[in-house]
């Protein structure tokens, strides 16, 4: 069972590492049009997600899912003891 942290907004941030776990590099645009959210509003829970360690930006724009953020998903991390 996943444990969200205090400080993240779900579903969406679940959906966003959901998205980022396929492996592949993707940016704001791309995920916000698959999980039916604004660019805008990915890319502020992009932010919050990297200062976290659950994602990290691996270029300009673009994104991949962190062993940690990977770890939420599957239920072994508890997001309410990461530091930001």
């Amino acid at each position: 069972m996943r444990q969200p942290g205090d400080w993240m907004q779900n579903p969406t941030d679940d959906r966003i590492l959901e998205v980022l776990d396929s492996g592949l590099e993707l940016g704001p645009a791309a995920i916000a049009h698959n999980i039916d959210r604004t660019r805008s509003w990915v890319s502020q829970r992009l932010s919050v997600l990297v200062d976290h360690g659950l994602a990290a930006q691996t270029a300009p724009g673009y994104y991949e899912i962190t062993d940690e953020g990977h770890r939420y998903l599957t239920g072994d991390l508890d997001a309410n003891h990461l530091d930001n």
